[in-house]
């Protein structure tokens, strides 16, 4: 067997050897090893007036988007109860909460937000939240023929791990790269020298996901509760006063006669160290406008990811940044029994924490500088199970912000059963694909190179210029 098949080249060796000995130093503050290199010394000038960032609220597990955006018009209430009568919301719950995009949908039909969602109905009727109709991992334009003669589908389909590396980096789980990442790294020319703390690019706010690697970015990762010190560096440990000179001195503080990859990891965690100090500095500044919430109750646990948020954006202009992308997420959408129980108060939360974070931007007055927009796993069955759905494709999702044209559809909308994008179950074959969400979003950052967008949505060329969220951002 050839070497190259069991020796990594050096960058690979580094990322992945380097995860293994930082899990072991901070878990929980930081994934030290995942830190860029040093981030740069130049300042970043009037670098607030052009800031822009983009955050994933990723909801796992694979959300049931048919009781998250419900048929609303008889006709399509009567066949969406048909398909699931166990778990079906009535039509008098949805009242009120049917949505009036300023373009009609076709055939008089309506759609309606959960009634858990409530909070998000303003930002819809406001213009600044978009629902994106049927979106999911695609290679190129795909017909239910294609499905069932299995021509150009995404690897691994209905499978958790894989659908969620596929969403976040268009490729199957073990990618090293994914789209928000790259996103980070190209959004603006020449980051590392117009960007004066480029390290933090990318922030995580719920544990490692792919969605933010890049080639030279890698995640900072933030304790939502907040921006802890490394107990390591405190000056009394376990009683023993010289442990932080200790650690120190065989961690950070490495000589010349060090090997190279113990001079190479002192570096990531000299920029870690001093990064985190900063940053700490800098968030706990930030309480005047934006007040950090407490508590670690499971109830605000999306929400207080998204508070820290806001408050890593109201310290931009201190810290020199102009483009950042965030990844938090909120799990147990998994829900192949107790759908009714279960699935109202997860939604519940995520609508609370998506309005309350809006009001933080309004507040900071970076409305427009900011776009969120929810993903998940897979979409989900439109036939019940008795108690709850199965494992889908296609999906529905939202998009909100000041620089969304809200108030609006996009894509197609399927039928609620059966019908050239029903492939069994009621799962949906996607009509519009994730690439085209992520060179939307590329775009509205400034990526402009053609190679960096290529890898971002890698399979766009095959719709030869077709785009259904075409317009979906201000200015792209």
């Amino acid at each position: 067997m050839s070497s190259e098949h069991f020796m990594p080249n050096r960058r690979t060796f580094l990322k992945r050897g380097g995860a293994a000995v930082a899990a072991t130093i901070a878990p929980w503050t930081m994934n030290l090893a995942a830190m860029a290199e040093a981030a740069a010394a130049t300042g970043g000038g009037s670098a607030q007036d052009d800031y822009k960032a983009i955050v994933c609220v990723f909801l796992q597990g694979g959300n049931d988007h048919a009781n998250t955006l419900v048929p609303y018009d008889q006709a399509s209430h009567d066949a969406y109860v048909a398909a699931r009568p166990s778990v079906a919301i009535t039509r008098a719950a949805l009242d009120g909460l049917a949505l009036d995009p300023v373009q009609a949908l076709p055939g008089a039909r309506r759609m309606a937000l959960a009634p858990a969602l409530t909070d998000l109905k303003p930002l819809f009727d406001d213009g600044r939240m978009a629902v994106l109709l049927n979106i999911g991992p695609l290679q190129g334009p795909t017909s239910r023929a294609d499905y069932f003669q299995n021509r150009s589908l995404p690897p691994k389909l209905f499978s958790h791990n894989d659908q969620q590396a596929v969403w976040q980096s268009s490729h199957p789980e073990g990618a090293l790269t994914g789209w928000g990442g790259v996103i980070g790294e190209q959004g603006l020319p020449a980051v590392a020298s117009r960007q004066a703390r480029d390290n933090l690019a990318c922030v995580n706010l719920s544990g490692n996901a792919v969605f933010l690697a890049g080639n030279t970015a890698s995640q900072y990762m933030v304790d939502p509760l907040g921006v802890q010190p490394l107990r390591l560096l405190q000056q009394s440990y376990f009683g023993a006063s010289g442990l932080s000179s200790a650690f120190r001195a065989i961690s950070v503080n490495v000589g010349n006669e060090a090997h190279w990859l113990a001079r190479r990891h002192a570096g990531v965690l000299r920029s870690a160290l001093d990064t985190n100090s900063l940053l700490r500095a800098e968030v706990d500044a930030a309480g005047a406008r934006i007040q950090p919430l407490t508590g670690a109750s499971e109830s605000l646990r999306l929400r207080l990811q998204l508070n820290m948020v806001a408050r890593i954006i109201e310290a931009r202009q201190r810290l020199g940044l102009r483009r950042q992308v965030f990844f938090v997420s909120l799990g147990g959408f998994d829900h192949h029994d107790n759908l009714s129980a279960n699935h109202p108060v997860l939604l519940e939360r995520v609508g609370k924490a998506l309005a309350a974070f809006q009001a933080d931007l309004n507040t900071l007055g970076v409305e427009d500088q900011v776009t969120t927009f929810t993903a998940s796993d897979f979409g989900r069955t439109m036939n019940s199970n008795g108690d709850g759905s199965d494992h889908g494709w296609g999906s529905y999702h939202f998009v909100l912000g000041g620089a969304v044209r809200g108030q609006r559809f996009y894509g197609t909308l399927p039928d609620v059963v059966g019908g050239e994008t029903d492939i069994g179950q009621g799962r949906l074959l996607p009509t519009t694909a994730v690439d085209h969400l992520s060179a939307m979003l590329a775009r509205w950052m400034g990526v402009t190179d053609p190679s960096a967008l290529s890898r971002i949505a890698p399979y766009l060329s095959r719709w030869n210029g077709q785009n259904p969220l075409a317009g979906l951002l201000a200015g792209v």
